[in-house]
């Protein structure tokens, strides 16, 4: 038979043999037969991104071709033990069953509608993600700096229309990043991702991370909002301390701003609970879910109190795939599976083996201090000779078979899958060590 005749689409399998036919196609699918021919498929390399591609991006030699669990490999078939999650995205992994289900059960259903008209999914997946959360309404958009662009717009527009035009500045903290719009670039304080964009938008006030006092005398009544991260990703892995979350939300209180958490790194269990604030007992009236939330598949969401979703109302702001269904039906799944009763215990015991390890590498080679973070979000800071090198840790580990990150030029971040087996664990400790004593050799 043909392919489209296998796929049902120029015959409708009779219902007794319906089950042979799924079976069927499956195996086929499983064994690769519907792929093109070696011979016939476009054959590319790294060398191909520099011909095609607009160069703001530097990505390595390796191009990954297939991924199961913690595990990877590229196109020359070579295995890497997976610590980066492509940026704490993949918090089950590669390929994890009950997302490949959900794309493609939802795949032979309904792919997109706009908001025009809304989808089960998205409905589901909301309700979902309010009754497991502080929030009442959520928005769903395509990324982490879209969530964090609605929920600026949003406390722009609540300050204007509740208090006046007065009350239009938000404040921010140094080290932070919040995404790459022009709006979110600017809310993100670090100048090397923003300065060759001026002018910027302007009543943005940026102030040091985990200082209070800074906060006490820089907010005010002109304050329609304080942005933050409850824990710090690419400024270093760097958590706020209790005393100072719950102090920003007093504050916020005090001088009716809104108090917005970015979680896009931190939630969809990555710190241990659904979202961090869950861990400070500070409870946001904005946050920004994305990365983690679809485990793979592009999706974000912007959560909020009713209170606070009055002021995005209808035809204030919009996405085209914002709540696409297949987004959003991942996303369920991966919600699902993060919700379900224990999965989150075992972060804590997964963190601890890691911190093991990597308190264990520090001691013996000296390259970094014990590791700092929350939960399987964890970064190792470099020590003073090896300052501004942490790409070289990245680069080893890939010569070892273990894929790491950076969180700044100077700490080596680890976000590995939040259900990876102690196995792989050790694993990629035992790689990681490998690379370390190559550096450490090298000098």
């Amino acid at each position: 038979a043909s392919r489209s005749q296998c796929e049902g689409r120029e015959f409708d399998p009779p219902p007794l043999h319906q089950l042979i036919y799924q079976l069927s196609l499956t195996q086929a699918r499983n064994a690769g037969l519907f792929a093109l021919a070696p011979e016939k498929r476009m054959q590319v390399d790294r060398t191909t991104f520099d011909q095609v591609m607009v160069p703001n991006y530097a990505p390595g030699s390796v191009i990954p071709v297939r991924g199961e669990g913690s595990r990877i490999w590229d196109q020359d078939g070579n295995e890497y033990i997976d610590l980066a999650c492509g940026i704490a995205v993949t918090v089950l992994g590669h390929c994890h069953p009950k997302l490949v289900g959900a794309l493609e059960t939802q795949g032979r259903k309904l792919w997109h509608l706009s908001n025009v008209m809304t989808n089960e999914p998205a409905l589901r997946l909301a309700k979902k993600l309010t009754d497991a959360t502080f929030a009442d309404r959520v928005y769903f958009c395509n990324s982490g700096a879209e969530a964090n662009e609605a929920a600026l717009k949003l406390a722009r527009r609540y300050g204007r229309v509740a208090h006046g035009e007065h009350k239009h500045e938000i404040i921010a903290f140094t080290q932070a990043f919040h995404g790459r719009t022009l709006f979110t670039v600017t809310a993100g304080g670090q100048p090397k991702y923003s300065a060759d964009f001026a002018p910027l938008p302007g009543g943005i006030t940026h102030l040091p991370y985990n200082d209070l006092a800074a906060l006490k005398a820089a907010i005010s009544d002109k304050t329609c909002a304080v942005i933050m991260e409850p824990l710090q990703g690419e400024g270093g892995i760097i958590p706020a301390t209790d005393e100072f979350a719950k102090g920003v939300r007093e504050l916020c209180d005090q001088h009716q701003a809104l108090l917005i958490f970015d979680e896009v790194q931190t939630g969809m269990g990555r710190t241990g609970q659904l979202y961090d604030y869950m861990n400070l007992g500070v409870t946001p009236d904005v946050l920004s879910s994305a990365k983690g939330l679809g485990g793979g598949f592009p999706v974000g969401a912007m959560l909020c109190t009713a209170k606070a979703a009055e002021y995005l109302p209808f035809g204030s702001h919009g996405s085209t795939y914002g709540g696409n269904p297949l987004a959003c039906a991942v996303a369920e799944a991966v919600v699902d599976e993060v919700t379900q009763p224990g999965f989150l215990d075992q972060v804590a015991a997964k963190s601890e083996r890691f911190i093991t390890g990597l308190t264990r590498l520090s001691e013996t080679y000296g390259l970094f201090d014990p590791p700092r973070g929350k939960g399987l979000l964890l970064g190792a800071p470099l020590r003073e000779a090896w300052q501004g090198r942490a790409k070289e840790f990245v680069q080893a580990g890939l010569r070892n078979g273990v894929w790491c990150l950076v969180a700044g030029p100077n700490v080596l971040r680890l976000a590995p899958p939040l259900n990876m087996s102690d196995a792989d664990i050790d694993e990629g400790l035992k790689r990681l060590e490998s690379a370390v004593a190559e550096l450490a050799k090298a000098g």
